[in-house]
Parts: structure tokens; sequence; C-alpha cells
């Protein structure tokens, strides 16, 4: 399997649909809907609603009905970036190798369209039930959790924990209670996504949920150690914030090679969550060494 050419395709569907999608920039208020597409339209990796298609197809089923639903994922995504990037939070000028939104489009505008592209992100997902004609019970249970994901319980609880913790000491299991809202709930969402709106079986969804779980993880992780020794050219972000900003984070906590050590763990654990999958899980596998490896 050419993992590497199987992840550009299906980033290049997203990509696609998600043209489709959003708002034209030219729509009523412009400066809004320009701003929404300049995040949204302006790359990224596409790893979560790439993981609700792959999701949908390691159990069985056809993932083009939830296309609208999986790119919904990635508009919670763009918006916590958004979000996080504002001088009250991160304050950061560069994201996805240009200016931050409130760089370009001023703080009250980026602010809004964080609120925006979450509030799209729930009709995305009923408008992925009423055009693949998907049960709604399934669609309401997507969007009970989407609430959750993104709410106190999940995202944004992260995200306060993890403001609380700048300037402060912080122990293991506080770290994970960050990275286990903050990054991994949207990992999580975005697989449960797809196996819930493919009609999946219990034991199928307990096992791909374990699976995305640990994914976040591991990114977080990683994503953590390329913020000390990463290339910011690659990454289309700046290094070392996390340092300026006093985060917690697993190299600072337990040293950069326990915290590769912990992640290639972690990964191993995901992996064998897969097994009962055989050959159908080779993407999630390949993804899984992808993040392991990355340098952006």
């Amino acid at each position: 399997m050419d993992f590497k050419k199987q992840l550009e395709e299906k980033a290049a569907e997203i990509d696609k649909a998600l043209n489709e999608y959003m708002p034209s920039a030219e729509d009523y208020p412009p400066v809004i809907h320009e701003a929404m597409r300049y995040s949204i339209m302006a790359g990224g990796k596409r790893l979560r609603p790439v993981l609700t298609i792959a999701a949908a197809e390691t159990v069985g089923a056809d993932p083009v009905p939830l296309m609208p639903a999986a790119c919904a994922m990635e508009l919670i995504h763009t918006y916590s970036l958004v979000h996080d990037d504002l001088p009250a939070m991160d304050n950061d000028d560069l994201r996805r190798g240009q200016p931050t939104n409130h760089k370009k489009y001023g703080e009250a505008v980026a602010v809004l369209v964080g609120d925006a592209l979450l509030t799209r992100a729930f009709g995305m997902v009923a408008r992925a039930g009423k055009e693949g004609n998907l049960p709604s019970e399934n669609i309401v249970q997507v969007i009970l959790e989407m609430s959750e994901a993104c709410g106190s319980y999940g995202l944004i609880g992260g995200q306060v924990v993890d403001t609380i913790y700048e300037n402060r000491v912080a122990q293991s299991e506080d770290l994970e209670y960050i990275h286990t809202r903050k990054t991994g709930a949207l990992y999580k969402m975005a697989v449960r996504t797809g196996v819930i709106l493919s009609g999946a079986e219990e034991w199928e969804i307990n096992a791909l949920t374990n699976y995305a779980g640990k994914l976040g993880l591991v990114f977080q992780i990683i994503d953590d150690i390329l913020d000390v020794e990463g290339d910011s050219y690659k990454l289309g972000k700046p290094t070392g914030s996390d340092k300026k900003n006093k985060k917690a984070t697993y190299p600072s906590l337990f040293g950069m090679a326990a915290a590769r050590e912990k992640a290639e763990t972690i990964a191993r654990d995901a992996a064998e969550s897969l097994r009962p999958f055989g050959d159908r899980a080779q993407f999630l596998i390949g993804l899984l060494d992808f993040i392991l490896l990355r340098d952006f």
C-alpha cells in the first residue's frame, strides 16, 4: 500500500468538498465569508476528515455519503486553530504557512470566524443525514457527541486546563487531561462519526474509538516534540511557542527521548486495537507510522 498516495488522494477529495460546501467569499457580508475560506482553504493535512472517511472504509461502508460530516471535522479543527492563535490565547502570527486569521482580518473577525465555523459544522452533519438518507438516530447521536467533544468536557475543557497550567508545574495526569481533550477528543469524534454514521457494530465502534484516542495522544506528543526540534518552515507555524508560553508538554515533563518512547508505545497499543479488522485497517495503521515519523 502506498500510504502517502492514498492520504494525498483522500485529502484532495476533502479539499474539493470543502471548497463546494463553504460559502462564497462574495456572499454578504463578504469579510466573514472571505475570512472563513482564508483559514479553511489554507491547506493542512486534513487528518480529522480523513479519519472519518477511513473509519467508514475500515468497517466496510461507503464513505461518499459521509463527506459533509467529514468536512465538519475540519471546520471544528480550523475553528480551534483560529481561536488558539488569538492574542488572548497563544498569540501566534503564523499558521499553515501564512499569517494567522487575526493578523489578516483583525481580532473581532477572527473570533467570529471561529464561531461561524463551529456553528456550520453542526449543519454539515445534518446535511450528511439529509443528502445521504442516513438514519436519523445516528445523526442525532453524532450531533450529541460533537457537542460534548467540542464543549467544556472536551476540546474547550482541555484548552482551559492548558491555559491554567501556563507558568505552573503540571503532573502527568494534568498533561493527559489536557491532551486527551484538547487534541484527542476531536480525533475520537472524527472516527466515531465515521463508524456511527456507517451503522457499525458495537465492537467495531469500541475498537476504533480506542484506536482514535491513542492516535490523538501520539499526534500531540509528536507535536510537542516538533515544537522543540522541528523546522518552522515545514510546520507552517512558529516553533518554540510552547516554551515561550510556558506550556505543559511531554518533552518538558519527561524529556525528549522518553516522550518519543512514550509515543511509540502508545502507537503500538493503537495498532493492536485494529487487529480484528485485518487488511481493512492498513490505512489506519499507516497513519500511525506517518504521525510518528512526521516532520511537518
